[in-house]
């Protein structure tokens, strides 16, 4: 295991992350692990790594780094403007870096999360079982900074199969995520839910690893009493004092006190993971119906 990677820009947040760490909430560990899981695992597909292999997940772009030995590439998620010593690259593609090339990845005009996987993993020490940066708990590697070292691990046994994957294009002005109504549905005043499903909400720039505040529709309560806390679950739309939801994503709080009105499902949170402020939400019960 060497250096692979010299980290020399990072964007508004870039951070290594893998599939997390599932099984622990019993000690108060949340999950973690990629925002957008879906596109880690096509990236680790593409290389013939395991799909639990950490990579770079990088938000809004903003993004380079100095190959410190050839190294084989995929950048998936968000679609960005992706360059190799200036040599404009593809994404959701096999890409070559040369030793001592420059990576750089350009703002997405669509998405919010791109990653960058590289054949063997970036080997970062694990802490609890993974290797991903838990920015609420403050767990795992610290997020990248100019002139961190990334190690990447040996290449897998296994081969690449395709160089190339075809990808929908992630939606422009609004995202349609389907939600199962409660656990605790039953707290909120007649009219909340229908309103929850019926009206769109707005990303608000209150967005990061943990979770989206929304802005749209009031979500009325018919119970005022404290509810305990009680665990929560990526997905969750928790609704504070302030009658608009907040969608939990993969750093969210363990436990919570607020009541949840829906929860997203969970082949959808990797949609909302992608969702920039300003973009428009809506939520439906039943098949899914993004474009």
């Amino acid at each position: 295991m060497s250096v692979g990677l010299e980290v020399l820009e990072t964007g508004p947040l870039s951070t290594v992350q893998d599939l997390g760490r599932p099984g622990l909430a019993g000690i108060g560990v949340g999950v973690s692990g990629a925002a957008d899981r879906g596109s880690l695992g096509l990236a680790n597909r593409l290389l013939g790594n395991d799909e639990s292999a950490a990579a770079v997940e990088v938000t809004l772009g903003g993004f380079a780094a100095r190959a410190r030995r050839d190294l084989t590439v995929a950048i998936t998620g968000a679609p960005c403007p992706v360059t190799v010593d200036g040599r404009g690259a593809a994404t959701n593609a096999l890409v070559r870096v040369r030793a001592g090339a420059l990576l750089r990845l350009g703002v997405p005009e669509r998405g919010l999360r791109s990653y960058v996987a590289v054949r063997g993993g970036i080997a970062v020490e694990p802490v609890l079982g993974s290797r991903s940066t838990d920015v609420l708990a403050g767990l795992g590697p610290d997020r990248l900074s100019p002139g961190a070292m990334l190690p990447v691990g040996p290449p897998p046994g296994r081969c690449p199969v395709t160089d190339f994957a075809p990808v929908a294009e992630l939606p422009a002005d609004e995202l349609v995520l389907t939600v199962v109504p409660g656990p605790r549905a039953d707290w909120f005043a007649d009219g909340a839910l229908e309103a929850l499903l019926s009206e769109p909400y707005t990303v608000t720039a209150e967005a990061n690893r943990v979770g989206i505040r929304l802005d749209g529709p009031e979500l009325k309560r018919s119970r005022d009493e404290e509810l305990p806390s009680e665990g929560m679950v990526v997905g969750a739309l928790q609704v504070p004092p302030s009658s608009r939801p907040t969608l939990f994503l993969a750093d969210h709080p363990v436990t919570g006190g607020y009541p949840v009105i829906a929860v997203v499902v969970s082949g959808d949170v990797d949609k909302a993971a992608q969702a920039r402020p300003g973009m428009r939400l809506r939520f439906a019960v039943g098949r899914r119906r993004n474009r």
